[in-house]
């Protein structure tokens, strides 16, 4: 990465970027390649489990991306404004120290997705070589070669899978921007090709994507909206790690409507049109696109739509977990931790929590999006409210920089305890869903309730505090 010169940062993956050269092409393509993955279809296909017909599917996808668009381009105007990541940016409400809260719960989560994207794309993989080495079937049932939860042969394709990604992590950003600027758009041409192959099996007749006896009714529908922007909420909050590379917010802005509502549109399409077309022909709704591959009776066009697959959900690896894992890494320990070390603590982490157990039906991909969203909505909701409504914008980035012992927050060991009060609070509340049966239908909602919580305790404390000490001088443009 280039770093900015003569500014009196450090040189390091955390200083301001010298040059902001992504345009609103670079951001369509991060955008396709967080959507077009398995995670992304698997996740569209389990909103089915609620009971709701097709098109009501659909319209939460829709939404929920509208809602992510918003929320993403939000988050972009620190780190585009300043050239710096999310890990600074955190700074300036939680302090010096206190920021190590935050990138370490990131950290995690990036981790748990990482693993996550990893397993779902090297299922494919271990359904290619079954299928074309059948002596494998064996070896591939976890109960007979099984560890931790995963068979022989699953392991082997998870590694080799993770030890690819591994070296194109290390190959630095711009090979990841050329990477996920051909993954993303690839898996088109895959989903339109076994979306006509699923209709001409159904004698090119459509399934009733308009009307159908499912309905989930509306609180069904919300949850669903609710769960889509569970599923964006890691790369949302740390969206600022590619924002800081962009020409300017009109170009983002442009990218982020393209890769998000527009590409969600036609991505969803395809993906509930598929999803719906597997139960006539197959005579089950299947949610996972290698269930579906793993059913047709071609072989080279299973080699295709594994690869390209594989392909897109490593782009998406990358690009959304491995770059901002990485750098929140580093912001833990500063001068220790560089670019390399960090990404290889992420991989192993990523392995060490056995993601395969996590995400492995419906209801416990459900419970997963809720847990790490109750975590991390608080985050985004402290730090908007921070920059948008009590600085209203800062400009003196040196201070995001400066020792904490020799901050504002000196008095509370570089931390700000209004910040951190505010979020251990929210994500309590937001969790607790989880726990309490009688609140069970609001735990879809963890990442509203964290998020919108703490942002009221956060305002609240300031403004009871005058006392709190102001990180960095306010903004005037924005005062007016």
């Amino acid at each position: 990465m280039e770093r900015a010169a003569g500014t009196g940062m450090p040189h390091d993956e955390l200083a301001p970027v010298a040059v902001k050269d992504w345009g609103w092409f670079a951001y369509l393509s991060f955008w396709m390649s967080d959507v077009h993955s398995i995670g992304g279809y698997v996740m569209a296909g389990t909103l089915f489990s609620l009971g709701l017909s097709a098109l009501q599917v659909l319209g939460a996808l829709v939404a929920g991306s509208l809602l992510v668009c918003v929320f993403c381009t939000l988050m972009a105007m620190p780190s585009q404004r300043h050239g710096v990541p999310f890990a600074i940016v955190v700074r300036a409400s939680f302090g010096r120290r206190g920021a190590l809260l935050p990138a370490a719960v990131r950290a995690v989560v990036a981790m748990a997705w990482y693993g996550i994207q990893t397993w779902l794309a090297s299922n494919a993989i271990c359904l290619l070589l079954v299928r074309l080495l059948p002596g494998l079937a064996a070896w591939d049932d976890v109960r007979r070669h099984g560890f931790l939860g995963l068979s022989a042969v699953g392991w082997g394709c998870f590694v080799i899978l993770w030890a690819v990604q591994m070296l194109i992590f290390q190959r630095g950003v711009a090979a990841i921007r050329r990477f996920f600027d051909l993954a993303g758009p690839a898996v088109y041409g895959v989903m339109l090709l076994l979306l006509l192959y699923l209709a001409r099996r159904n004698g090119w007749r459509w399934p009733a994507l308009w009307h159908s006896e499912a309905h989930g009714g509306a609180l069904a529908a919300v949850n669903a909206v609710a769960l889509v922007v569970s599923y964006f909420s890691g790369p949302m909050l740390n969206f600022g790690d590619f924002a800081r590379n962009g020409r300017s917010m009109r170009q983002i802005i442009w990218g982020n409507l393209l890769g998000l509502p527009v590409n969600f549109v036609l991505f969803s399409l395809l993906s509930v049109a598929t999803t719906a077309l597997t139960l006539p022909v197959f005579g089950a709704q299947l949610i996972d696109p290698v269930a579906i591959i793993a059913r047709v009776d071609s072989v080279t066009a299973t080699l295709l739509a594994i690869i390209t697959f594989a392909v897109a959900t490593a782009g998406i690896n990358i690009a959304a977990n491995f770059v901002s894992g990485a750098l929140d890494l580093c912001a833990l320990a500063p001068g220790r931790m560089n670019w390399a070390r960090a990404g290889w603590l992420c991989g192993v982490g990523a392995v060490a929590i056995t993601p395969w157990n996590l995400y492995d039906d419906p209801a416990r991909m459900h419970m997963t999006l809720d847990v790490l969203s109750a975590f991390i909505g608080p985050f985004f909701g402290i730090v908007l409210t921070d920059f948008c409504l009590i600085r209203r914008g800062w400009r003196d980035v040196r201070a995001l920089y400066a020792d904490a012992a020799q901050g504002p927050y000196r008095d509370w060991w570089g931390c700000n305890p209004v910040a951190i009060g505010a979020m251990l609070c929210a994500v309590a509340m937001a969790l607790l869903p989880e726990f309490c049966a009688a609140l069970a239908p609001l735990r879809n909602f963890s990442w509203f309730a964290g998020s919108g919580i703490a942002s009221i305790l956060y305002l609240a404390g300031t403004t009871l505090l005058p006392a709190s000490p102001v990180l960095v001088e306010p903004d005037i443009r924005l005062s007016r």
